[in-house]
């Protein structure tokens, strides 16, 4: 199938995606905040550079993209063009990812993975359940979790 838009558009598209300081990062941290919890933002000195870090909690927090990290929901479809290329991306995506959150336990942190997907739900109607969620986490939970749209629940 032939893309829709012209190279140029296309390149310039996708050099406006951002890395971090994404809207559903920035939302889960407001939320967060108003709470009281503080935290760092993108510590360079740990692997994968955790979106949030609650040095307090020894807890890592990342903000995936669904489509990014290849997150088997709703918000994630494979290109039609170039569909080698997405997914041997996404397939290194998500090998990395489960090596730094491999590191993170390793070196005594837990880690948490919140998905795109969690946070447009909680957009619409979720709001107070998933930062109940990473609220209770944060105090009083395991070493590795996951919430996304599906359940809201743990998922690991």
């Amino acid at each position: 199938m032939v893309d829709v838009v012209d190279v140029a558009t296309r390149s310039r598209m996708m050099s406006g995606i951002q890395g971090k300081n994404t809207s559903p990062e920035v939302l889960i941290r407001k939320a967060l905040h108003a709470r009281g919890f503080r935290f760092r933002i993108h510590a360079k000195q740990l692997p994968g550079k955790p979106d949030l870090l609650f040095p307090k909690y020894k807890a890592a927090v990342f903000i995936h993209g669904c489509f990014w990290h290849g997150h088997a929901c709703r918000y994630f479809k494979v290109p039609q063009t170039r569909t080698e290329f997405w997914m041997e991306k996404i397939g290194k995506n998500k090998i990395r990812d489960n090596l730094q959150e491999k590191a993170l336990k390793e070196m005594g942190w837990r880690v948490l993975v919140i998905w795109e997907c969690a946070v447009r739900s909680m957009k619409k109607e979720k709001s107070p359940l998933l930062i109940d969620q990473v609220a209770d986490w944060l105090i009083n939970g395991s070493q590795y979790f996951q919430i996304d749209e599906r359940t809201l629940e743990p998922t690991g």
